[in-house]
Formats: structure tokens, sequence, C-alpha cells
């Protein structure tokens, strides 16, 4: 949704008073050169002499002359405005939950599968500009395909993952971010394969070095989107993770898959274990300035999804409006002197 324009120099549009003065001046110059009426024994000789035009053409290149002059004050004073424009040269890591529990069919045909083709959606959606890569996480992260415009490889790199043990959000959202940031050095060292139990309580983020985490840069063009459906318990913690990519101007999607109350996992106990730790994923998002979804079915995940590559169609973003507003007030300036030359022969 666009904003009301505003102005940088706003004291230039006192000049605006100009163009109404001009007007009258004009109105004035045409009073001034009536010439007085003077009689002609045959009207036919002052036609061939002095062919008429339609009256109102006179007064065309003044007026376009007028309005231009408006419009380069208009831009005189750097009128801004927020407007949605298409995203360009943006790259989204696709982070996947690969852990066993994806396995479970509270979601047909099972969690995996349903992640798989929603993810196939969200790529296809994307504009071509996007490039997209693929993340996949159990204990461990790894990259399974690097950025790429090619929208055929990604989908075969969707298909290629494969279910391990071990949840590492964190680890994922690392390994996402330093694909995303090459140039950055991000270096997560051996807390990638760590258990999250062995590591020191004092290693863990505290809710207020948490919440005082910087603010990303509005114009990043990084994204990361998140997909799991339990809880960390391998690398390092995602709270740790948000907070690098919150300093990298990284913003992070998280999407929380599964039901409420599954009914999946059987004899095996997983209730417990299916469910994402939606605290948890609400906190990296907030952290980042990205949103959190919850997806209980086939279904609500490809809308899911799907919101998220529309919203990454375009981006809000403040523009300045000079440059159009000169490029019109220049082609005012030519219609004013073509049409002159073309009806009068000369440029007034």
């Amino acid at each position: 949704m666009t904003t009301p324009p505003h102005f940088l120099w706003p004291q230039l549009l006192w000049l605006l008073w100009a163009i109404p003065l001009l007007m009258l001046a004009y109105l004035w110059l045409l009073r001034r050169r009536r010439q007085p009426v003077l009689r002609y024994a045959s009207l036919a000789l002052v036609r061939q002499a002095a062919p008429r035009h339609p009256a109102w053409r006179r007064h065309v290149p003044p007026a376009l002359l007028l309005a231009a002059l408006a419009v380069l004050l208009l831009a005189a004073a750097r009128p801004q405005a927020a407007l949605p424009l298409p995203t360009e040269q943006a790259t989204v890591m696709l982070a996947v939950d690969v852990s066993l529990s994806m396995q479970a069919d509270d979601i047909q045909p099972s969690r995996l599968d349903a992640a798989r083709e929603a993810a196939k959606a969200f790529v296809r959606r994307l504009p071509a500009g996007v490039r997209v890569g693929v993340v996949g996480f159990s204990a461990s992260a790894e990259v399974v395909q690097p950025p790429t415009y090619s929208r055929e490889d990604l989908l075969a790199a969707i298909d290629r993952l494969q279910l391990e043990r071990g949840t590492a959000v964190g680890s994922g959202i690392a390994v996402a971010l330093a694909e995303l940031l090459p140039g950055a050095s991000i270096d997560v060292g051996d807390a990638l394969d760590t258990p999250l139990a062995a590591r020191p309580a004092t290693a863990r983020p505290a809710a207020a070095a948490t919440a005082a985490a910087p603010q990303p840069h509005t114009d990043s063009q990084a994204t990361i989107v998140l997909l799991t459906d339990g809880r960390s318990n391998f690398g390092v913690h995602p709270l740790d993770a948000a907070g690098l990519a919150a300093r990298h101007g990284v913003r992070i999607h998280a999407v929380g898959l599964g039901t409420r109350q599954p009914d999946a996992g059987g004899e095996d106990n997983w209730s417990a274990l299916l469910q994402p730790d939606e605290d948890t994923l609400r906190e990296v998002t907030a952290l980042t300035h990205g949103e959190y979804f919850r997806a209980a079915s086939a279904e609500s995940l490809v809308q899911v999804y799907e919101q998220m590559g529309a919203r990454m169609r375009v981006q809000v973003r403040e523009t300045e409006l000079s440059a159009p507003l000169a490029l019109a007030a220049l082609l005012l300036l030519a219609g004013a002197a073509l049409l002159s030359l073309l009806w009068f022969q000369r440029v007034a």
C-alpha cells in the first residue's frame, strides 16, 4: 500500500504561486496585443494572405510550458513516497527439517512429502529474478542446493531430501546464513554437531540478551524460510542463530508443521516430539522481524508458502520521485516546442 508523498524541501512549494501569476501575465499580454479592427474590401484576399488557425491552438503551447514549470517546481521540492517495488536480486534459503519425525502421517501422505510439495509450489511462484537455495537439517545441517536461478535444479534438490535422526534448527539457520552471506565469514565452529544438552547453560541465550539484538536492515534482500515440526536438540541454539541473522539484516520466516494433537507415532509414542517448539520459533521470527505460521495440513502448508511467495514479489521502499517528475516536465517542454513549430513555425 502506498503512503501519501512528502517533500524533503517543502519550502520550495511556495514558488508554485508563480504559476497563477504567470497565467495572469499571459492573459494581460493577450489583451494588450489585440489590434484595432480594420476594414478590407475583400475578406478572401485576407484569408489567402494569412490563413486562420483554430483559436484554441495558440493557447496550447503556453499551457504546456506552464504545466512543465509547475512539475519542475514539484521535482525541485524532492517528493518521496513509500511505493511497492519489484524485488530484484533477492536470495531465499529454504531450511527444511528432515528429522525422523517428518515421516509422521498426521499430514497426508507424510509431513516430509507435504513439505516437499509445498516447497516446490513456493519455488515455482517466486519471480525469475530471485535466487533460491536449499538446506536440510537433522542432527546436523548441510547445503543440498546452493542459491541458483534454475528452478529445475531446485525441484530436484527438494526431491533429494532424506530423513535422518536429530533436529538442529539453529544449525539449519546458521548454515543457511553462511550460504546467504559468503563474504561475512560466518563460522559457527564445532557447535553444529554438538547436542544442546551437552552445552553449558551460560552458552544459551538469555531472554534479555536476545531482546537486545540489533534490528535488521529494512532493505535486506536475504531471507530464510524455515520449516520444522519439532524441537531443537542438536547444534547451535536457535536463538543464537537468530541473533546472528538479525545482526546481518537477514529476515527469518518460520513454519511450524503438524497438528496440535497428533495421532501419529503409534507405538513409538512420539506424541510429545511431534509438536513444533512454537515459543522458540516465534522468538526467532520476532528477533529478525519475520513471521511465524502454523500449518496443520497439506493444504494449509501450501497456502502458507503461497502467502510468503506473494509477499516476496514486492517490497515497500521509500523512493524519491524527482527523476520521473523531471522527465515529465521535459516531455511537456518538448511537446510545447514541437506544437509551436508545427502550428506557428516558431518556438514561443
